[in-house]
């Protein structure tokens, strides 16, 4: 009688955990939890920049004999828009920038007859530039450089510069430029007016990340 006490006590404690094996679970689930995008350069932006820049060799050349002008530095303000991609810690991208100058207005120069030769300077330029740079997270350090244009003269032009993403939206850069442009030829005069200058400016971007 013992014996089939004791098989039948068996038997129903191991229905009874059967049972209980098939009832859900009364644990909290584990927590979901998002993971945080990994931060990328790549994606389009587009921004505005100021600075300052000057002239490192403003020169006209008339029969072969060069002469140096001397113009003034100013303000230098615009705006730009690009692409960037970024393979693993590189980043390649393109930029376009249109920028007003203002570096102190016109030339004269009196030549030995008494005439007047009159040099107009632009009050703008633009560039179209490749960048090419290494990523350290959210820090990017690039050199660019490409083609250079204003009113009639056509060149190029190249720099660096330090780009910060202080969000995954907003960064900032310092950049540096030295831009030579070659202004047409006077056949009648016979001159050469150029143009080279340097650029140093601050610029705030807007990206559309694609993260």
């Amino acid at each position: 009688m013992k014996k089939i006490l004791l098989s039948s006590v068996a038997l129903l404690g191991l229905a009874t955990g059967a049972m209980a094996a098939d009832l859900p679970s009364r644990r909290a689930p584990a927590p979901v939890i998002a993971a945080v995008p990994v931060f990328t350069w790549t994606g389009f932006y587009v921004g505005v920049n100021a600075g300052y820049g000057w002239n490192t060799n403003d020169s006209i050349t008339i029969g072969g004999v060069r002469f140096d002008i001397d113009d003034e530095g100013g303000f230098v303000g615009g705006a730009q828009a690009g692409y960037n991609y970024q393979i693993g810690s590189f980043v390649v991208g393109l930029e376009g920038d249109i920028q007003y100058a203002d570096f102190g207005g016109d030339d004269d120069l009196i030549l030995a007859d008494g005439t007047v030769v009159g040099f107009d300077r632009s009050d703008w330029f633009g560039t179209v530039r490749a960048r090419a740079g290494v990523a350290f997270d959210r820090a990017l350090i690039y050199a660019t450089g490409g083609f250079a244009f204003a009113d009639d003269a056509t060149g190029w032009t190249v720099g660096g510069g330090l780009e910060y993403a202080f969000t995954n939206n907003l960064s900032a850069k310092v950049e540096g430029l030295y831009v030579n442009l070659d202004q047409d030829d006077n056949s009648i005069l016979g001159f050469d007016d150029d143009a080279e200058f340097g650029v140093i400016r601050a610029g705030l971007n807007y990206r559309f990340g694609t993260y």
